[in-house]
């Protein structure tokens, strides 16, 4: 059963750091890492590992992916017991739509400050005429779209300077359909 989940932000998305997922499972592999599989082409690992410490798991990813693959992806690195989490914790588990809710999985806990920065997010989108909402819970920032995530208004906003999708903030985003699938994965 693996007991992680490696998620790389920004791969494969727009023809962009291309990575083949058979090249991806050997990095992992060669790490020491066992049970290694990878869920779709944007950047699900699942693994194995005595190492407890996710954010030294991402460090040793992301240095192993950049030297073996050429690119550079952000890497946030998730236990089963953290995708059982946002699984308890999703506020939106009553949408019908899995692809209308989105969790931002952030790499370390928010900074201070960052709910009212996403209650502000919220507040201009929907100055501009967007009924997309965001709650934060613990590492997780849940984006809920109901006119969809391509067209968020609110998305764009949390992708800027300093939001929990731009690169200083470093989260990646999966839609809940990939949540829980992943999670489902780690449980067979």
């Amino acid at each position: 059963m693996p007991t992680h989940v490696a998620l790389l932000r920004g791969i494969n998305v727009g023809g962009r750091n291309r990575v083949a997922m058979a090249d991806l499972r050997e990095v992992v592999s060669s790490l020491g890492h066992a049970g290694v599989a990878t869920y779709i082409q944007s950047g699900n690992v699942l693994f194995s590992s005595d190492q407890a410490d996710t954010a030294r798991l991402a460090a040793d990813l992301e240095q192993a992916i950049a030297g073996r693959l050429g690119v550079q992806p952000g890497v946030v690195v998730l236990t089963h017991d953290d995708l059982a989490r946002a699984m308890r914790d999703n506020p939106y588990a009553s949408e019908p739509n899995p692809k209308h809710v989105h969790v931002i999985f952030l790499p370390a806990d928010p900074e201070p400050g960052m709910a009212a920065g996403l209650a502000q997010a919220q507040r201009q989108a929907a100055g501009r005429g967007s009924r997309d909402t965001v709650t934060l819970a613990g590492r997780a920032v849940f984006l809920h779209t109901p006119d969809g995530f391509g067209t968020s208004e609110l998305a764009k906003l949390l992708g800027r300077a300093g939001g929990p999708l731009s690169a200083k903030g470093a989260g990646t985003a999966r839609n809940w359909a990939t949540v829980t699938k992943l999670l489902e994965l780690c449980d067979a």
